[in-house]
């Protein structure tokens, strides 16, 4: 029984080691929330954590909300205090696969892929289909995409008197440079 022990912490010790990783400190996320005639939402946060298994297309990604930042220093207070609640949910994540991903497939041409996965904002998980254009270059992948998500699947509240000012669907965009690690 220990020899089973031991040998399975090796290989799974040994998959680990041998998986290849890349990752970033750096990847940009924003989101829109923008209606006509109204001033813009949009926010970006420039220190998303993502990190991709190359071996099998595991993506996960975590924003610290509060990185968040909008051109109107009120609407970022209002967004961190009233929308997203930041000192109850301050981490929004991503966990997912990109399906049909085969790292010895990538060129410096763009490909689309497809990206399935849960995202967690505001405390509430739900899942995503994103579409997204996976190139490399110099040894680094790029990954670039978006999806739509509704403030409401996330229990978000929009108050009655800026409903009209906030879109109900939110353009959600990334951008990644991943390094192997």
């Amino acid at each position: 029984m220990k020899k089973l022990i031991i040998l399975t912490v090796s290989l799974l010790f040994t998959n680990l080691v041998l998986a290849q990783k890349y990752s970033s400190k750096t990847g940009k996320v924003t989101f829109e929330a923008s209606v006509p005639l109204f001033e813009d939402v949009f926010a970006k946060d420039d220190n998303n954590i993502v990190v991709l298994n190359a071996d099998t297309g595991d993506i996960a990604s975590v924003s610290a909300v509060k990185n968040f930042h909008f051109k109107v220093k009120l609407m970022e207070e209002h967004f961190n205090e009233s929308y997203a609640e930041t000192a109850k949910y301050p981490k929004a994540t991503f966990t997912g696969k990109i399906l049909n991903f085969d790292k010895a497939k990538l060129s410096a041409t763009p490909q689309k892929y497809t990206i399935q996965g849960n995202l967690n904002f505001h405390g509430v998980d739900k899942a995503y289909t994103s579409n997204a254009t996976i190139s490399t270059k110099d040894g680094k992948i790029y990954i670039a995409g978006g999806f739509i998500a509704k403030s409401a699947d996330h229990k978000v509240t929009i108050p009655k008197m800026v409903t009209k000012k906030v879109a109900e669907n939110v353009n959600v965009q990334y951008d990644y440079t991943l390094s192997k690690q």
